[in-house]
């Protein structure tokens, strides 16, 4: 395959070039990513097809493996390994409670903090002790296309912000982001990534349960947390007709919502997006709630 090489920092600059064969996939070795060219386009190098990958599930966060669902065999982590080369593999058991705090084990190599890259963004985090989902890369693009498409400059809330998963996207598009953050641990990353990402004049950053921390009306609330629904009655005491919600949740409940927004004197439209598959029979949604 006939390829240019572009600095990951640069990618997004390149993306509507008329030299990409789009119909092939990038591929990613460290800071640098290798382009798929079209057939009369100036090339690099010619990197060699590579085998499918037919083994166990697994994301990357920067140079770590990540794997998530039902402990893996010692053979399946290797199989990881020889394909990836990651700097180690990290087995995510479960989240723990309000703060998503990770219980993991390290099945091999070194893990650590680690600086991951993403829509142009860089995340400075340690998966062993904060949550990083992979699957709401889609979601995160459509909260930050929503923002920037606008036609004010809105006031956003991120009510569950952790390191900054919404709040570095939607600041980089342009709006004013008030983000809460309960855990200490992710709320010290969620700094660093505001200032690594040049964001402190779009980033207001508060560290405590959100629920005593906001305050004004906002244009755009994000509740990015499975258990949203419970906090959405103090959510809509900060809000005017025509501002969004944005409720994440394990399965549609949408009728609560619309019953909660009714009770608080609003009308509301509600758009339910599916994120991703959560496990069998469910999917991991988030409810678009606008507000009349």
């Amino acid at each position: 395959m006939r390829v240019r090489a572009v600095p990951k920092e640069k990618i997004r600059t390149v993306q509507k070039e008329d030299w990409i064969d789009t119909s092939r996939s990038p591929y990613a070795e460290g800071d640098t990513i290798w382009v798929p060219v079209k057939e009369d386009a100036a090339f690099d190098c010619v990197i060699p097809k590579r085998a499918r990958y037919k083994g166990k599930g697994f994301f990357m966060i920067g140079e770590i493996a990540v794997i998530h669902g039902k402990k893996p065999a010692r053979s399946e982590v290797e199989e990881i390994v020889q394909f990836r080369q990651p700097q180690g593999v990290l087995w995510i058991e479960s989240l723990n409670d309000v703060t998503r705090t990770p219980s993991t084990e390290v099945l091999w190599g070194d893990v650590g903090e680690v600086r991951h890259q993403e829509n142009g963004y860089t995340y400075h985090l340690d998966p062993r002790k904060v949550m990083f989902s992979q699957g709401n890369r889609e979601e995160k693009l459509r909260m930050a296309t929503l923002v920037r498409d606008s036609d004010c400059v809105e006031r956003v809330a991120d009510m569950f912000a952790g390191i900054g998963y919404f709040t570095i996207p939607i600041a980089g598009s342009g709006g004013h982001v008030h983000a809460m953050e309960i855990n200490p641990v992710a709320f010290d990353y969620l700094k660093q990534n505001i200032l690594v990402n040049g964001l402190s004049d779009h980033v207001e950053a508060s560290l405590g349960d959100c629920k005593d921390l906001l305050f004004g009306i906002y244009e755009r609330i994000i509740m990015g947390h499975f258990n949203a629904i419970l906090f959405l009655p103090v959510a809509l005491d900060y809000v005017e007709s025509g501002s969004t919600i944005h409720v994440h949740s394990i399965g549609s409940v949408e009728n609560i919502i619309r019953e909660m927004c009714e009770g608080a004197g609003f009308s509301p439209t509600i758009i339910v997006h599916k994120v991703k598959k959560y496990r069998p029979h469910d999917w991991h949604v988030v409810q678009d709630v606008t507000l009349q």
